[in-house]
């Protein structure tokens, strides 16, 4: 009897414990799937106007109907090319099966989860990292004013809630209080920062982060690189430099190149993409600011024209409001009434 009441007790304390942590991680996702939800309310709202629209009065999927959808795709900035294909696929399931129009909506978010597989992107939970010999190494590139230092101490702030040790190094010597910014961020998350200071060379920056990460047995090292230089030429050769510096030290470095898009710049987030795709080997996609704008379609264009998973998207200004991409989630969200 006295052996069997310490163990009853953990017995109890462990299923209350696991109770505990299921609602706490129900709620955890409830709130995510709010965030979501309100992020996407703006695409939403004008997608769903436009398709009930467009199937107004039809009883089955013809040829009216598939030129508004066109339209619709286009108009959410989901790109021509990306439109095309959607509506061709849409077209062979139609000649085989004569689908009614109410079906619309199930076909459509059927194909763009097709479509979004097809590209690579995973669908994950959390901001977990991949088991690789340390530091694992993220250079992050994207354009001034895309959100881009923002999301790397959002980043940082959900890898150190995970115990993780992170450095950021302010690789960004170019634009003024770039560097600061950066401090401010690894501050209010709690993580190590490296810095030489402004008008310093980005890739002897870089270079030391990735060995300070070594040295010290960091988790994750995260470089911040320029956004604008004075010629697309000059951002090319930087950012050339600044991934040859980094492989230097740590030949399997960087393992990730993350392309921060601004949502709210459509089109232009596509051209942008052109630009960095031909400059430096990205390997993954983040698009903010979805929650400032009704076009979030252009998340399918640009992660099918290059093929380039997104892993993350912004949905709100919160710290935690910027989350991993789940396809089968964003498209649910997407298409939820």
């Amino acid at each position: 009897m006295i052996s069997e009441g310490p163990f009853l007790f953990r017995f109890f304390s462990t299923d209350l414990s696991s109770r505990r942590m299921s609602v706490f991680g129900n709620l955890f996702n409830k709130k995510k799937k709010e965030d979501l939800d309100k992020g996407l309310e703006k695409t939403r709202s004008n997608f769903f106007s436009k398709l009930g629209r467009a199937v107004a009065g039809k009883s089955t999927v013809d040829d009216e109907v598939l030129d508004n959808l066109e339209e619709i795709l286009i108009s959410s900035d989901v790109g021509l090319d990306t439109t095309v294909k959607i509506i061709e696929r849409i077209e062979k399931r139609v000649a085989k099966n004569k689908y009614m129009a109410s079906e619309l909506n199930d076909i459509l978010r059927d194909e763009i989860v097709q479509l979004l597989a097809e590209n690579n992107t995973e669908d994950v939970e959390d901001f977990s990292i991949p088991d690789s010999p340390k530091p694992y190494v993220i250079m992050v590139v994207g354009v001034n004013g895309v959100g881009k230092t923002t999301t790397i101490g959002k980043i940082s702030n959900q890898l150190v809630q995970q115990g993780k040790k992170v450095v950021l190094g302010a690789g960004d010597t170019f634009r003024a209080a770039a560097v600061d910014q950066l401090k401010i961020w690894a501050d209010r998350v709690g993580c190590a920062f490296y810095s030489k200071g402004m008008h310093t060379d980005p890739a002897a920056v870089a270079y030391e982060t990735v060995n300070y990460a070594v040295e010290e047995n960091y988790d994750v090292a995260i470089i911040d690189t320029a956004g604008r230089l004075h010629t697309k030429i000059n951002l090319m050769n930087e950012l050339s430099k600044i991934k040859r510096s980094i492989s230097k030290k740590l030949e399997t470095a960087p393992n990730e190149v993350l392309l921060v898009l601004d949502a709210t710049t459509g089109q232009n987030a596509i051209e942008q993409a052109k630009h960095f795709t031909n400059a430096t080997d990205v390997s993954a996609l983040a698009l903010t600011k979805l929650d400032g704008t009704a076009k979030g379609g252009v998340a399918i264009g640009i992660s099918d024209q290059f093929k380039v998973p997104i892993k993350f998207i912004g949905v709100g200004e919160g710290i935690d409001h910027l989350q991993v991409f789940n396809k089968r989630k964003f498209v649910d969200s997407l298409f939820d009434k």
